[in-house]
């Protein structure tokens, strides 16, 4: 398995943040313009935190720059904690096991926002482009987040 955490403190109250990041647009607010994710059509509207748990959601199409696909993600949201963590466990295309828990907690005034990542190929290629891509897209995420709700100051 491989794996990658990335957290960012965040000027906005968790509630805030909350509210944008289960939404299909706050998702793809994050990743654009490096990627765009489809919606499955059962699914368009629904929040990740009003999803059903344990069950295979349908099939999510990762579109680079918005519109080459290049992976699929078959959604299963394993554990929901609502206003404060997900943990979403799928497979995809190119990984037998993917995992994304994403924690939000608060922080004085503000947020801290945590992803954790684990991933396991279904080729090794795969996993090594897996390997450089996972963070550099989490990162490109961390930034808008940053951007769109402002990082907190330090104490």
């Amino acid at each position: 398995m491989h794996s990658f955490e990335i957290e960012s403190a965040l000027a906005a109250a968790p509630e805030k943040v909350w509210e944008h990041v289960v939404t299909p647009s706050g998702i793809n607010g994050e990743l654009m313009p490096l990627i765009r994710m489809t919606t499955p059509r059962p699914l368009r509207g629904i929040t990740i935190d009003r999803l059903p748990l344990g069950q295979p959601l349908g099939r999510s199409w990762m579109l680079l720059f918005g519109f080459l696909p290049v992976e699929f993600d078959r959604m299963t949201i394993a554990e929901l904690d609502p206003g404060h963590r997900f943990l979403e466990q799928s497979t995809m295309l190119t990984q037998s096991r993917w995992s994304h828990e994403r924690v939000i907690a608060r922080q004085g005034a503000g947020s801290q926002i945590v992803d954790r990542l684990s991933w396991q190929g279904r080729f090794p290629v795969l996993s090594a482009l897996f390997d450089v891509a996972v963070p550099m897209i989490f990162r490109h995420r961390h930034r808008r987040l940053r951007r769109r709700f402002g990082a907190a100051r330090s104490s």
